[in-house]
């Protein structure tokens, strides 16, 4: 791959993360700086990331797959989202944001699809050069964070700018998007049908006992991970943590260190321990929220954002390359469909959801009672992960290749 295409595809992956970033962390908080916007509403704002990663399947495989170039459509989209993102900024009642947004996000998150098709295009050995390229997206959103820390958006109660950064960034991806190497639909002259794109071709591989029991873990473990999405700045914010939006970035930097490292633990661990502290880093990440504070147990809230390297790459990577191994070829992409639509879209519709009633119920007019709310996820993570370790009994251990690591991080969007 030559230099100034591999540049081509790491900006693209850059800002099309920092897109996202830009006001997906923050925007809880600022939606509870808006006059009469409940805890229940926030979730449904967050939700919208849920309903778009179930329509965007559709989106690519009916309509970008067989019809437009990935990066025309991916310019095309990020054009149209620029608008949406300034318009959101300037409201200021949630009946006009809640629609704006969910619009944005069923445009948006095809994106994430589009972007890996047109850098997969362009690699002649992708298990050697996708994950230099993909890292540019995590860097994208790291960026983002520390931007919105460094101007000090949060506390000047200026975070309506996060929408109109995040704007401005689309157009020039939308622009930049016309640049990049062609990417011809894959699917012209062929038929992708409903059955195709929800992947019900993979659901005779949960008649396998152990992969039944992934799958449920899967679709529940994304109950307790809404919680740290959705509530974690509002919680950081109401504590008074300078610059909560950059501090939240040391998550992703430790993603970053711990995908390296995976197959290492691949090898001495195996899946089943691997996605067993996966989920039990979820339960310690929130009990740590929950004693934490900002005097004497500062360390226990950088240690529970730091947890999310494990919290992500151990479950959700891992997940990804057992389902691979599991399918096989034949059925592989199906089953990445079946597993995402259950965990990115039903899963986490429900977490955000009720992640929004339980902060509801335990807010108050000097704030939130943020020990009793972070409980009931780690209580949750905990059960999940005791009825993994009852009753999933395989724990194969394999050397996983970079390609494996590849496809883990092709198939789930950024942490």
């Amino acid at each position: 791959m030559k230099l100034t295409i591999r540049l081509q595809l790491s900006t693209m992956m850059f800002l099309n993360f920092f897109v996202w970033g830009a006001w997906f962390v923050t925007m809880g908080t600022f939606l509870k700086s808006i006059p009469g916007v409940t805890d229940v509403q926030v979730g449904l704002a967050y939700g919208t990331q849920s309903l778009g990663a179930i329509i965007a399947p559709f989106i690519i495989g009916l309509i970008a797959d067989k019809y437009f170039a990935a990066q025309k459509i991916l310019g095309v989209l990020h054009l149209a989202g620029a608008g949406l993102m300034y318009y959101i900024s300037t409201v200021n009642n949630f009946s006009a944001f809640y629609p704006a947004l969910l619009i944005y996000m069923i445009l948006y998150m095809p994106t994430l699809a589009l972007v890996n098709a047109v850098s997969f295009k362009q690699m002649h050995s992708p298990e050697k050069q996708f994950s230099n390229v993909r890292v540019w997206g995590t860097i994208g959103w790291i960026a983002a964070g520390l931007i919105i820390a460094w101007l000090s958006w949060e506390q000047k109660h200026s975070l309506s700018l996060t929408f109109q950064l995040s704007a401005i960034v689309s157009v020039v991806l939308g622009i930049f998007s016309f640049t990049l190497p062609d990417t011809p639909p894959v699917k012209t002259g062929t038929k992708t049908s409903f059955r195709d794109i929800i992947g019900l071709d993979a659901l005779g591989l949960l008649k396998d006992k152990n992969f039944l029991i992934f799958f449920l873990a899967s679709l529940l473990i994304c109950i307790p991970l809404a919680f740290y999405y959705q509530e974690t700045n509002i919680f950081l914010n109401e504590l008074n943590v300078k610059g909560a939006a950059g501090k939240m970035t040391l998550g992703q930097m430790s993603e970053t260190l711990f995908l390296f490292l995976m197959p290492l633990f691949f090898v001495r661990l195996g899946v089943k321990k691997m996605l067993l502290i996966g989920m039990a880093a979820w339960a310690i990440r929130y009990l740590l929220f929950a004693f934490g504070d900002t005097g004497s147990g500062m360390w226990m809230l950088y240690a529970g954002i730091i947890f999310h390297g494990i919290c992500y790459d151990f479950f959700f990577v891992t997940g990804h390359i057992y389902t691979n191994e599991r399918a096989g070829e034949r059925i592989r992409s199906s089953a990445q469909g079946m597993i995402t639509l259950a965990t990115y879209g039903v899963g986490m519709l429900i977490g955000f959801w009720f992640a929004g009633l339980i902060a509801e119920k335990y807010s108050g007019t000097n704030g939130h009672d943020w020990k009793s709310i972070w409980l009931i996820p780690a209580g949750i993570a905990f059960l999940v992960m005791l009825m993994f370790a009852i009753f999933f009994k395989g724990n194969k251990k394999t050397n996983v290749t970079d390609t494996q690591i590849d496809e883990g991080l092709a198939a789930g969007p950024v942490s």
